[in-house]
Formats: C-alpha cells, sequence, structure tokens
C-alpha cells in the first residue's frame, strides 16, 4: 500500500538534497519517478541552467511545475497510464494548496504511488503554510529533518532579514529566497531575533 509522506524542516536542513538522493535510488533500480516543484520559486530561471530542483550542495534534477490550478492527481494519472510510475516527489511542498495535498492522497491510496512531499513547516512569522498544515494533518508519514542553529540546537524556526540582515516580520507569506533572505534558527533565538 503506498503512503503520503511529509518531510518538513527549516531553510538548509538538506529537504531537496533528500529528495533528490531519492529520486538517485529510484531511477539506479530502473524505476521511473516524476518530480515537481511550485511554479513560484524560479531561481533556476535566474540560473539559467534549466533545473527545477538544485540543492545547496549541487545535486539537481529537473521537474514539472505546478500552480495553483495544477491538477496533479489527472497530470500524475495520465503519465502513469502511458509509462509506470514508481514514485511522485514533489519539492516546495509548502505551496501546495489544501486541495492538490487531497490529490497527492488520492495519487497514494487510488494509483497505488507513493508520494514524497519535501518543504517547510512554517513561514517567517511561525505561521503553518496551508500545503504544509494540510500535509501535517494527511500524511500517513511525517519526518523532520534537522537543520542547526548558530547556537548548536535544533534550528526549526525560518528568520526572513533584510539587505542589512535585519529581521523582517511584515511581509507577503511567500517570498522566493535562499541564504541571502532567511536564516535558521531555533525558536529561542527567533522569537529574541522578532523581539517577542
Amino acid at each position: 500500500m503506498a503512503k503520503l509522506y511529509f518531510y518538513y524542516a527549516s531553510m538548509n536542513a538538506g529537504k531537496s538534497a533528500t529528495l533528490l538522493q531519492a529520486n538517485f535510488n529510484y531511477n539506479e533500480r530502473g524505476m521511473r519517478t516524476m518530480l515537481w516543484t511550485a511554479e513560484l520559486d524560479d531561481r533556476s530561471g535566474q540560473r539559467g541552467d534549466g533545473h527545477a530542483i538544485e540543492s545547496r550542495i549541487g545535486l539537481h534534477a529537473g521537474a514539472h511545475r505546478f500552480s495553483r490550478e495544477t491538477d496533479l492527481l489527472n497530470r500524475v494519472q495520465d503519465t502513469h497510464a502511458v509509462e509506470p510510475l514508481s514514485c511522485v516527489l514533489v519539492d516546495e511542498a509548502q505551496f501546495l494548496t489544501p486541495e492538490q495535498v487531497w490529490q497527492c492522497a488520492d495519487i497514494a491510496d487510488k494509483a497505488n504511488i507513493p508520494v514524497l512531499c519535501y518543504g517547510l513547516r512554517t513561514d517567517f512569522r511561525g505561521q503553518l503554510f496551508p500545503g504544509s498544515a494540510a500535509l501535517l494533518g494527511l500524511a500517513d508519514t511525517l519526518v523532520e529533518l534537522k537543520a542547526v542553529c548558530h547556537c548548536g540546537r535544533k534550528a526549526s524556526m525560518n528568520l526572513r532579514v533584510d539587505a542589512a540582515g535585519r529581521a523582517v516580520n511584515e511581509g507577503p507569506q511567500a517570498e522566493i529566497g535562499g541564504n541571502d533572505r532567511y536564516v535558521a534558527l531555533c525558536r529561542r533565538h527567533f522569537s529574541e531575533a522578532l523581539g517577542r
């Protein structure tokens, strides 16, 4: 029986690297996979290399892109009908809509294809993303990947910073960026940075 998995963590915990390693393992055994990432994250287009998913340690792969309107269930079923899939892997899963998370559950339950989702649990204010909230409620298996705060504790929060490195606590929930915009911190240092 296939399952829906949610691998979650703060920034810089190796979510994309873990996804790409899982994809490599399937492909190495001759199994076909389908990779997805958020259309919202267009950093690969800025690099010009065409790799939709890229880890900080240099692993990369092409992937389909989903928007809020993408019907993942139909797209996966159409592909699976032509050539059977062994696994679906979703990066930046926090940007899935709750309906798309239900579609991922249907892919596991009805098409019997495991779905591995990787993403952030919370935003820069410490609030759940809608996709992450749905995954926390629906996933068969939850796996927390670990990042480390500068103090050595587990980093579970994502602090957004401005160009001068100052904490930001206002703005849209989704603002794409890497180490130039976000710092992974433990809850204590996150709270201190925001003056809580």
